[in-house]
């Protein structure tokens, strides 16, 4: 024992590789980082803070909800005095809130109509019984980081979720909403096959999956048919440094799939119109695949998407087959309910048997022996002179045409109000004015916004010319004020 000594120093001692004149074998695991490869006295924007590059203290540095991007509190401007409380935290590049124009890394303020939304009547419980579709997460993924690469322990493939903010939860797919998570200078970690695109194609072991954007998302709306070309940047990019070649800005075809790097895929119940792979009710996770190629091709929309072929590289059986099926039965895998979800649908039901119950036995039976008259609906039919003003507003007419094909429908006039809203003060617009995005802000919004020099459109933050002329939409204005005469009162 005498003679056994141990060197600290070769114990620590950092394998170089072979540009630094190493052998290049010394390091069996890759670098986390390609950029800095992981070297603690480099300054790296891409695994460090975004501002200034340097990797100290990062406890003190908060982590985009959206980009995955980190910043040191300090780095921000302004500056942040410590982490926020808040579940969600976004950059100031990623940063959208629709319900008021702040300034670019600013706080949300607080607002008292949002105060008083469905989604935001809650504390540390959820009532399941308001819906999903803007609830926050309760709990993270602290297994793996946020940018991890493969799959995820303790979540086998064929796990089911009622909804995706579940899946969210278990860290296999953090966004909500976007079908692509990843960071564009590192590469995508998960994807959603959701049925989205009408280029899709769902082969099961093999797909080929349409990249993201060209579709004007105006007026709230979650989707929309595609009007201009995709291109590689963002998230597209991201996907697209997934597959086992340089990143090129015509496309690529691996020589070697296999050495790609590995996404987690998931399917929800939306893709079934399109193909049978999909899972009859959530979002199923089915393992990890990797990019065959990708390349720029015009859809069937007319416009340029991108496209990307993947293939399934995962030991686990698919869920879709006898094997598959067998592990899921063996493992116990069932579609996971959120911790309250069928007890507040039981409640639910009670609840409107009790009320339907008691309208028909009020007043000493149902509204048909009492001789009241069942109500109508009401149909709201347009006067020529509206119909005039409305084809004189032609910077709107896209908004017009989908909001007069539901004319003959019930709530017409609800729906006007919530597809011409400010999103600023969340009110039917006053004194319009349409923006080169074609979007409509009240002119004291926008004028508040350009007081507090925040040059940005407030829906889409679209930069937009600081001696721009504020121009009331006099066409918009006349005919929202037939439509809704006297709303102009008080303000």
């Amino acid at each position: 024992m005498e003679e056994c000594k141990i060197v600290i120093e070769d114990i620590y001692e950092i394998p170089t590789d072979g540009a630094e004149g190493g052998d290049g074998e010394g390091r069996e695991k890759m670098p986390d980082c390609r950029y800095c490869k992981d070297n603690p006295r480099r300054k790296c924007k891409h695994c460090a803070c975004v501002a200034c590059g340097e990797k100290d203290e990062p406890d003190k540095q908060i982590l985009c909800d959206e980009c995955d991007d980190a910043y040191h509190l300090w780095c921000l401007k302004p500056p942040l005095e410590e982490i926020p409380d808040e579940e969600e935290w976004y950059c100031p590049r990623c940063k959208n809130d629709e319900s008021e124009v702040i300034k670019a890394g600013e706080k949300l303020r607080h607002s008292k109509k949002k105060a008083k939304m469905a989604s935001k009547q809650r504390e540390s419980t959820r009532d399941w019984g308001r819906g999903m579709a803007c609830v926050g997460r309760t709990r993270v993924c602290t297994i793996v980081p946020q940018n991890h690469f493969g799959a995820v322990p303790g979540v086998p493939v064929g796990s089911m979720w009622k909804f995706r903010m579940q899946a969210s939860e278990a860290g296999i797919h953090r966004p909500h909403v976007s079908g692509i998570h990843g960071r564009d200078g590192e590469g995508a970690y998960s994807i959603v096959l959701a049925g989205g695109y009408e280029d899709d194609q769902d082969d099961g072991e093999v797909f080929t999956y349409t990249g993201s954007g060209g579709r004007d998302l105006s007026g709230n709306k979650r989707t929309a048919e595609q009007s201009c070309d995709q291109t590689l940047t963002k998230m597209n990019r991201a996907l697209a440094r997934n597959c086992a070649m340089p990143l090129n800005p015509k496309g690529a075809t691996a020589k070697n799939w296999k050495d790609g790097k590995p996404v987690r895929v998931l399917r929800s119940w939306k893709g079934r119109k399109h193909s049978k792979f999909a899972p009859q009710d959530g979002v199923r996770y089915d393992g990890l695949y990797k990019i065959v190629k990708y390349w720029p091709q015009k859809g069937k929309s007319g416009f340029l998407v991108w496209r990307y072929q993947l293939r399934r590289d995962d030991t686990a059986p698919a869920p879709w087959t006898k094997e598959g099926t067998a592990i899921s039965k063996k493992l116990g895998l069932v579609l996971q309910y959120p911790d309250g979800y069928l007890e507040s649908l039981e409640e639910k039901k009670k609840n409107q048997g009790k009320k339907r119950k008691h309208e028909e036995t009020e007043d000493g039976g149902s509204s048909s022996q009492t001789g009241t008259p069942a109500k109508k609906k009401v149909i709201y039919k347009l006067e020529t002179s509206d119909r005039a003003l409305i084809k004189a507003d032609t910077t709107n007419q896209k908004l017009w045409r989908e909001l007069l094909a539901v004319e003959k429908k019930d709530g017409f006039l609800d729906r006007v109000q919530e597809t011409f809203c400010c999103i600023c003060c969340q009110e039917l617009v006053f004194q319009p004015v349409t923006t080169t995005c074609n979007h409509n802000v009240c002119k004291s919004c926008l004028q508040r916004s350009f007081r507090a020099k925040v040059f940005n459109c407030p829906a889409c933050r679209g930069d937009l010319n600081q001696k721009m002329s504020l121009a009331v939409n006099q066409e918009l204005s006349r005919t929202l004020l037939s439509l809704f005469p006297g709303y102009e009162a008080g303000r």
